[in-house]
C-alpha cells in the first residue's frame, strides 16, 4: 500500500514538473535558476584559483615541488609571522619585567625568575615578604603585553641569629 502510495506521488510530482517546464514562464524559472547556479560556481571556482596562486598550489607548482624535493609543504605566511610576533613578544615582556626587577631596591632579580607564555606571567623563586610577591606581582602586572600573572614566589625563612 505504501509503494502504491508513493508511485502515485511520485507520479504527480514528475508530472507537475514537466507540466512547468512545458510553460514558458517554468523555462524561464529553469534557466534563470540555471544561470544563477552557474555564476555561482564560476565565481567559487574563480576565488578557489586565486586561493590557489596565492598559496603557490597550483597544479604545475605541485608538480613542480614533487618533481624537485618529493613532499609539498606550505605554510601561511601570516601564521608564521604571528608566531614569530608572539614568540618576541614573550620575550620582549619577560625582559622588561627582568629589567624592573634590577631596578627595584626591595627586589632581588637575581632571586626571582620570570616566564612568560602567551602573555601569562608566572614569577618563582624566593623573596624575603609577602610585602615582596604583592611588589613583584604589581611590577609584572604594570608592564605592558601582561594578560596575567601567576605568582608561586616562596617567602624565605627568617634566620635567627644566635647571642
Amino acid at each position: 500500500m505504501k509503494i502504491i502510495l508513493a508511485l502515485i506521488v511520485g507520479l504527480m510530482v514528475g508530472a507537475a514538473a514537466v507540466w512547468l517546464y512545458g510553460t514558458s514562464q517554468g523555462r524561464a524559472t529553469v534557466k534563470s535558476t540555471g544561470d544563477q547556479i552557474e555564476n555561482s560556481t564560476k565565481s567559487a571556482r574563480d576565488g578557489l584559483q586565486d586561493k590557489m596562486k596565492q598559496w603557490n598550489i597550483t597544479p604545475e607548482q605541485i608538480k613542480s615541488d614533487l618533481a624537485r624535493t618529493g613532499p609539498v609543504v606550505r605554510r601561511k605566511v601570516q601564521e608564521v609571522g604571528q608566531a614569530l610576533a608572539d614568540a618576541t613578544a614573550d620575550a620582549r615582556t619577560t625582559a622588561a619585567i627582568k629589567g624592573k626587577l634590577v631596578a627595584s631596591r626591595d627586589l632581588s632579580a637575581m632571586s626571582i625568575t620570570v616566564n612568560t607564555t602567551d602573555g601569562v606571567v608566572t614569577l618563582s623563586g624566593s623573596v624575603n615578604s609577602p610585602e615582596d610577591i604583592s611588589k613583584a606581582m604589581l611590577l609584572a602586572m604594570e608592564t605592558d603585553g601582561v594578560r596575567e600573572v601567576i605568582s608561586v614566589l616562596q617567602v624565605r625563612q627568617a634566620v635567627k641569629k644566635q647571642a
